[in-house]
């Protein structure tokens, strides 16, 4: 029997009953099991509260786990239709325990997918010793651009976005607005620097002039005046809009509305790129972020996101193979008509050459989402989502 489906809702259900249709049907038979791994290391500190010198709480992260519970949830028709049951395991890594000696005896046990809420050196160590194993690791964490270049690795899936990502999204925004010279005020942190970095790099792609780099110290010696007094460090140049790059907020927050001439703020504060955004309000997005909540009790954010969007591929893979083959799976998932519906708009996919999920970019303040990229004219002549990060001519990802 045929069904016309026009709508995208009538061919999901299409789908759904010709897998029931092709699910087992001995009464009483017991479901396979795929399960998913979620690695994180105790006493990590990219979760330790940062916390002011008045003991405000300006950084407070937690672990991205909930996103992946929220995925199987929403899989739940999928796997009874599959005869495959989803589960989750989640693993806690001791400050001894050696990543590569976790994953192997999880292999051991039939787990091959693992969603890695690690330090960056455990990913690379991991992607590095795995690349010619049967495993799929998904980053859902790091944005840092090595990981799609010099560290790249085939079994590593990237679900958060890069920095180039990020930092393109923004830039094509700024040009939109035709906002083209840029006054960056960098803190000196290895990751204010590499985000400083990420975004001159975007600056120069789409022709925007970077007035001049100044970084900025948090200290109350008088000798620093010059890094440490907005006014100053914002005066003497002309500029359309000031970047900062500020990992831990402590002194861009003071930046918007302090500046010597009144300008627009964006990077680390003001308007920010991200993977995600509470107030995205298109696509469903409510819906998704309505059901994290009542799981997590707390707003979804990039890293919740990207670890949904880990699970959702790896089980939109499954269903599109009718296998948990962990090769095959690998090549669906870069395969030129796999996509993925990620809430944003734009449908999306992974780049084969350094599986990276192309994807929209929100373009947010503190409560409102004002764009999202791509924005409208920029083009690309394959995928108008390559127009953000690393290009398939500008990649230097060369798996072995």
């Amino acid at each position: 029997m045929i069904i016309e489906c026009p709508s995208r809702g009538c061919r999901v259900l299409a789908v759904i009953a010709s897998l029931i249709a092709l699910a087992p049907s001995v009464a009483g038979a017991e479901p396979a099991q795929f399960t998913f791994a979620y690695l994180q290391r105790d006493d990590d500190p990219y979760y330790a509260p940062h916390r002011a010198y008045t003991g405000l709480v300006l950084r407070d992260r937690k672990p991205a786990l909930a996103g992946a519970k929220v995925a199987l949830r929403e899989s739940h028709i999928l796997s009874r239709a599959l005869g495959l049951e989803f589960a989750l395991r989640e693993r806690v890594l001791a400050a001894g325990d050696d990543v590569i000696a976790v994953i192997d005896a999880l292999v051991g046990e039939g787990i091959t997918a693992f969603l890695l809420d690690l330090p960056l050196a455990d990913i690379t160590t991991a992607a590095a010793a795995l690349a010619g194993r049967d495993v799929m690791l998904f980053n859902i964490r790091h944005t840092d651009d090595r990981l799609r270049g010099a560290d790249c690795s085939p079994v590593l899936f990237h679900t958060i976005p890069s920095d180039a990502m990020l930092m393109d999204a923004l830039t094509q925004y700024l040009v939109k607005k035709n906002w083209t010279e840029v006054l960056v005020l960098e803190g000196d942190g290895v990751a204010d620097k590499r985000i400083s970095a990420a975004f001159q790099a975007s600056a120069r792609k789409f022709r925007l002039e970077v007035t001049a780099v100044r970084e900025f110290v948090l200290s109350n010696d008088p000798r620093l005046r010059d890094q440490t007094n907005i006014p100053i460090l914002t005066g003497g140049i002309d500029y359309d809009v000031v970047f900062i790059a500020d990992e831990l907020g402590e002194v861009g927050r003071y930046i918007p509305y302090n500046t010597l001439d009144p300008r627009p703020v964006v990077g680390s504060e003001g308007l920010t790129a991200s993977a995600w955004h509470w107030t995205w309000e298109r696509h469903g997005a409510p819906q998704l972020d309505q059901r994290f909540d009542r799981s997590a009790g707390r707003r979804m954010v990039d890293a919740d996101w990207a670890a949904w969007a880990a699970v959702k591929s790896v089980v939109a893979a499954i269903v599109r193979t009718g296998s948990t083959d962990v090769p095959g799976l690998a090549a669906r998932l870069t395969d030129a008509d796999f996509t993925l519906d990620m809430y944003k708009g734009s449908p999306g996919s992974f780049r084969p050459w350094d599986h990276q999920l192309r994807q929209a970019i929100l373009l947010h303040t503190h409560n409102a989402v004002v764009a999202r990229a791509p924005i409208d004219g920029f083009l690309h002549e394959v995928n108008n989502l390559d127009t953000l990060g690393a290009d398939l001519r500008e990649s230097t990802c060369r798996f072995p």
